[in-house]
């Protein structure tokens, strides 16, 4: 839990400053997340300062209840929310049961004051209680503000950045519109719609499909291949038809909705159906090059396109949303370039924020690791565990801590452009202050607690020139990795902070770090506790590796 799961939460607390955390479904050592008062009041509300309120995930108060018969009765599965620190149900069962808990005895006015008082301190925030709402800041918004040109323009390049370049043969990618006399686009995702905008979704201004996007900048022959994603029984000899005559093929695979949804579980990583079938046939007919394009949310195994050559590159758009499939367009034909870049989603808030959203060229890496179908006998869904066990052959999961072959790693992705790094400065030493009685001075220590006064202010800078030495121009985010000594568990390596930096052809800027050797380079120990590792640690940048020191 310290070490994996709450951190990123603990991020949004304390460093966004979220006014809201939702507790879940799921039971953690056998107590369920929105009946844990050590988790909600000790952790969230104690330790965190959440200020804000807690809510639950729908309906997990009557899920605790009903499926995992964790209480009694319903008074008894209200209250004991209430006192474990959750302030809102969403659902109608605190609603429902509440007030006969209070009769009870089972829960008193006081707790109950709490939860509304939090509730409604966040709704005097929004401004819920300051008049009439069409005459504050945002009191008449409405359809006409979420159509706008600048909006849609938001979702088109939102798209781009997200789009991720896991292949490209020499020669593939770009395509030149001018020199693509006919384009085949074929699969079960080449003219999606609503498959595009995931589920949670809200309401499109319009949509643009990966073949009108397409046939907007050349003439297009298309064929589904599959009549759904299922691709029970695939269109082959119909498929290659179209592709043999054409220039170049996009195929448009993966998954939608009715695989990747709440309440279904994928039963294998391979892309549906015969939809590799569809793809490897038509694939052996056609002219150079073949673009494989995978809509999906979560990792497949293509091995099978990754080590085939008449496959020449393979996209990864997720769900890409309404202009989705213009995005598409834009970066198989170079409008865009699929410079490196990571977690889009950042960096929109970023360049909203500078107004220069559009002026950026980006694109994505994966935000996951592609495990191959081997994995999925490896790996029982009901650990947990995140480290390897080689005595049972159990491999771990994510990137700080799997050991076995990928398909494609966390933070892959290629660009139309090359980018070179120069270490400038980093450390060879780094010393840790201790005070004149510290064990550690006394006795050989592995770590010392990150929570020390020596802690304090202790940090160094890592300077790195990036250089664009390709032909077009490009963002590149420089991901910052450390690898720490092999103590108490540690991972295997672990992503520090990464930094974007855009750059014409030919060009080179300085980019800078400022690592805190507490807080960056702290591993948990096995009882939980944050530590700072002595020994050899490793930074990792791109294809370089620079080895310091860390002793006291």
């Amino acid at each position: 839990m310290e070490d994996t799961f709450q951190p990123p939460f603990r991020s949004c607390v304390l460093d966004g400053n979220v006014a809201s955390i939702m507790c879940s479904y799921n039971q953690v050592n056998g107590k369920p997340t929105c009946a844990d008062p050590n988790l909600l009041s000790g952790v969230i509300r104690g330790e965190w300062k959440l200020n804000g309120y807690i809510v639950s995930d729908c309906d997990s108060v009557y899920e605790f209840f009903n499926r995992q018969h964790y209480t009694k009765t319903t008074e008894e599965a209200a209250a004991t929310a209430i006192l474990a620190g959750l302030d809102l149900n969403c659902g109608s069962f605190l609603g429902q049961h509440t007030e006969a808990a209070v009769k009870a005895g089972l829960v008193d006015m006081s707790n109950i004051d709490k939860a509304v008082s939090n509730n409604f301190a966040t709704m005097m925030r929004l401004g819920f209680f300051d008049g009439d709402p069409t005459k504050q800041i945002y009191g008449n918004l409405g359809p006409k503000d979420v159509c706008t040109a600048e909006n849609q323009d938001l979702a088109r390049e939102a798209a781009r950045q997200g789009i991720v370049l896991l292949k490209n043969n020499p020669g593939s990618l770009p395509l030149s519109p001018t020199s693509i006399k006919m384009l085949a686009v074929i699969g079960p995702n080449a003219n999606a719609t609503l498959t595009m905008i995931g589920n949670y979704q809200g309401i499109p201004c319009n949509y643009t499909t990966p073949l009108q996007g397409l046939t907007a900048l050349v003439a297009t022959a298309y064929h589904a291949g599959c009549y759904n994603v299922a691709c029970d029984k695939a269109q082959v000899d119909d498929a290659k038809k179209v592709a043999a005559s054409a220039d170049a093929v996009v195929l448009v695979m993966g998954a939608n909705g009715s695989i990747e949804t709440e309440g279904f579980d994928r039963v294998d990583l391979l892309l549906p159906g015969q939809q590799s079938l569809l793809v490897t046939e038509v694939a052996s007919v056609s002219k150079a090059p073949v673009i494989l394009v995978i809509m999906s949310g979560g990792g497949m195994d293509v091995s099978f396109a990754k080590n085939n050559d008449k496959i020449t590159s393979i996209l990864w758009v997720g769900y890409p949303g309404e202009a989705g499939g213009a995005a598409i367009a834009d970066v198989i034909f170079g409008y865009h370039n699929p410079s490196k870049c990571f977690y889009f989603t950042v960096f929109l808030i970023r360049m909203s924020e500078t107004r220069k959203l559009k002026y950026y060229f980006s694109g994505g890496r994966l935000p996951m690791t592609w495990y191959p179908q081997s994995y999925v006998d490896k790996v029982p869904m009901t650990n947990m565990n995140m480290r390897a066990d080689p005595s049972t052959g159990y491999p771990g999961r994510t990137y700080r801590f799997y050991t076995g072959e990928t398909v494609y790693s966390f933070g892959d992705g290629l660009s139309y452009s090359t980018f070179e790094h120069k270490l400038v400065q980093a450390p060879e030493v780094v010393s840790v202050p201790l005070e004149e009685d510290h064990p550690c001075r006394f006795s050989k220590c592995i770590s010392i607690d990150a929570v020390e006064k020596s802690c304090e202010d202790l940090a160094f800078d890592v300077h790195l020139k990036v250089e664009n030495t390709g032909i077009m121009r490009g963002s590149h985010v420089v991901l910052l990795f450390y690898m720490p000594p092999s103590v108490h568990n540690s991972p295997r390596k672990h992503l520090v902070d990464f930094e974007k930096v855009l750059l014409d052809a030919k060009t080179a800027t300085m980019v800078q770090f400022k690592v805190d050797v507490c807080k960056h380079l702290s591993i948990n120990d096995e009882f939980g506790s944050r530590k700072v590792a002595l020994g050899e640690h490793v930074l990792h940048i791109g294809s370089l590796n620079h080895s310091f020191t860390v002793r006291i």
